[in-house]
């Protein structure tokens, strides 16, 4: 069974490394099948198949969608999508600009808490492009001025759910963010679903709602997750007859506790999401 990795992000979103440069690293980390999973774009695609020409590893397209389930923001990644389908093309459009507004509202929030100057701070790390511009660059302009230890830190006392910095935005709701998947021929995943701080109870209704939307699969086994809750997981995976990811989520050098191609191995109940793709991982 090859190497596979369901789950990165491009500075195209909030990494730090161009497609070129995870191809490489993929490479040299010894996985043969990646997904490119950028938040809501789809730009770094062309440049990661580019990249990968003439090499071992395949690329499979991908993309990661904030969205809203009841009040909760989730993550759906869509995995073997068609990135040019035009449903899904305007979507993201109508998330960038979501994502840009946001990013302003946050500024200003730090402004108000006499922490100026972020957003051109933010920007240059987005290439001067607002629709890039993720809490994770405002996090990690935080850490460079001293003002926290660590990006999490920076989650944890301003930018998280709450605190003062936070700024809520109207994403799709999560049934939207599906038939954008779909309509692009893709596999709809929710992506780590016990990071969102939800009760079983909570949990379990979330996954039928996802389900019962047209979803597929949810990641069951990503970067540092502990083994009980991997097995958790994968037992709902089961329960709810959904396909099982894995991926590494990783971001670059601002997270480096992530490494691509580093996770628990799937469970053995249960089904891998690429048995729906079988031939980008043969």
């Amino acid at each position: 069974m090859p190497s596979i990795d369901l789950h990165c992000h491009s500075l195209y979103s909030d990494g730090t490394q161009t497609p070129q440069q995870l191809v490489q690293q993929a490479i040299a980390a010894g996985v043969e099948v990646l997904a490119l999973t950028d938040h809501d774009t789809v730009l770094g695609l062309a440049e990661a198949h580019l990249a990968a020409q003439q090499t071992s590893l395949n690329i499979i397209d991908g993309v990661e969608i904030s969205a809203i389930w009841q009040t909760q923001l989730v993550h759906i990644i869509g995995l073997n999508i068609n990135p040019l389908q035009p449903s899904l093309q305007a979507g993201l459009q109508q998330q960038a600009q979501a994502r840009a507004k946001r990013a302003m509202l946050i500024a200003q929030k730090f402004d108000s808490l006499s922490i100026k100057d972020t957003w051109p701070a933010v920007l240059a790390l987005a290439d001067n492009n607002p629709n890039r511009v993720g809490r994770a660059h405002f996090a990690q302009v935080l850490v460079e001025r001293g003002l926290v230890n660590a990006q999490q830190k920076a989650f944890d006392k301003y930018l998280g759910t709450g605190k003062p910095a936070n700024v809520s935005l109207p994403w799709t709701d999560m049934n939207t963010a599906i038939e954008w998947i779909v309509a692009a021929g893709g596999v709809a995943v929710l992506a780590h679903p016990a990071r969102y701080g939800l009760s079983q109870t909570k949990l379990r209704a979330l996954l039928a709602d996802f389900k019962a939307a047209g979803g597929q699969a949810m990641e069951v086994s990503t970067a540092n997750e502990k083994s009980n809750i991997v097995q958790n997981l994968a037992n709902l995976a089961q329960r709810f007859e959904l396909y099982a990811s894995q991926g590494s989520d990783y971001h670059g050098t601002n997270m480096t506790w992530l490494q691509l191609g580093r996770f628990a191995p799937l469970p053995t109940q249960c089904q891998p999401v690429w048995q729906l793709f079988k031939e980008k991982v043969a």
